[in-house]
């Protein structure tokens, strides 16, 4: 089994529960308040270790509470973060709404986030047979960092939807994105098969769009698609559902899974993490995602 080397973020998210989300000018009161773990860079790190896979995360944090509790999480998890920063800067923090369907609104406030960047003459790990990275941190940090893993399976998380860098596009094997993102990329409405197929064959890359309750949906830049559809849960917080799937891929693809196998076992993952609230505690652990009710 290779290794997965995760750059990315790191917030302190605090979750505001609503009824319902406010309508523009209006006030709301909620009806309770939580503090989580979260940044879709340790999140995804979190979900890969708990699904196996051995895994060492590049991110920046700041010299604060909120980063001491970012290091201990990630000791905790068994997370390699020896190449993680300490940068002049708070740690980055995110407020979500979340009402009482489970839907959720995110705004973010990248702090020590946008401070990340590789150190000149770093080395890689050895054995990474797959790296993945986000757009909540520096591109042209995950650009070296892609570019210096030319062997690794490389899949870029089109999250938030951004434009991509072109230097960061060519060393990139791997698009992940949900639907929502998708269309913004494709500049498109389209059902998630044929937004995948689109921006496979606009980009020449592999292309994965995720469709929550629809699934996900695998298209390569020959036309063809694969598919996996997840087990019907009870939804409680969508909010760690695509940090889930996109720890658990990168998890069973570094195990040498094969696609379809290893497609249909992320996609029950990010089912079973919106049946918990807040993003690391729903994040499932590998015998879960294995056990035959949930496949």
């Amino acid at each position: 089994m290779g290794g997965i080397l995760v750059i990315g973020s790191y917030n302190c998210d605090t979750v505001l529960k609503l009824a319902r989300f406010p309508a523009p000018g209006e006030t709301l009161t909620a009806l309770g308040m939580a503090a989580f773990h979260g940044g879709k860079g340790s999140n995804q790190a979190v979900a890969a270790a708990r699904a196996g896979g051995r895994v060492a995360l590049i991110a920046a944090i700041g010299d604060d509470a909120a980063g001491q509790g970012a290091l201990a999480l990630w000791t905790e998890e068994g997370v390699d973060a020896a190449a993680v920063q300490i940068a002049p800067t708070a740690t980055g923090a995110a407020t979500i709404l979340l009402d009482a369907a489970g839907e959720n609104q995110i705004i973010i406030i990248p702090g020590a986030n946008a401070e990340l960047a590789l150190p000149a003459g770093f080395t890689p790990p050895a054995d990474i047979a797959v790296a993945l990275a986000q757009l909540e941190t520096p591109q042209a940090a995950t650009a070296a960092l892609f570019r210096a893993l030319p062997e690794s399976r490389r899949i870029l998380n089109v999250a938030p939807a951004a434009p991509i860098m072109p230097e960061l596009l060519a060393a990139t094997d791997m698009l992940v994105l949900n639907e929502t993102e998708a269309a913004i990329l494709a500049q498109r409405e389209a059902e998630p098969t044929a937004l995948a197929l689109v921006l496979a064959a606009e980009t020449m890359r592999e292309v994965i769009v995720t469709a929550g309750a629809a699934g996900a949906f695998w298209a390569r830049p020959d036309g063809v698609v694969i598919d996996a559809a997840p087990p019907r849960v009870k939804v409680a917080d969508s909010t760690g559902a695509g940090d889930a799937f996109l720890g658990a891929f990168a998890a069973f693809s570094a195990a040498g899974f094969a696609p379809e196998k290893t497609l249909r076992l992320a996609v029950v993952a990010g089912a079973l993490a919106c049946t918990q609230e807040g993003a690391v505690p729903s994040l499932p652990h590998r015998a879960a995602i294995m056990a035959p009710g949930g496949q």
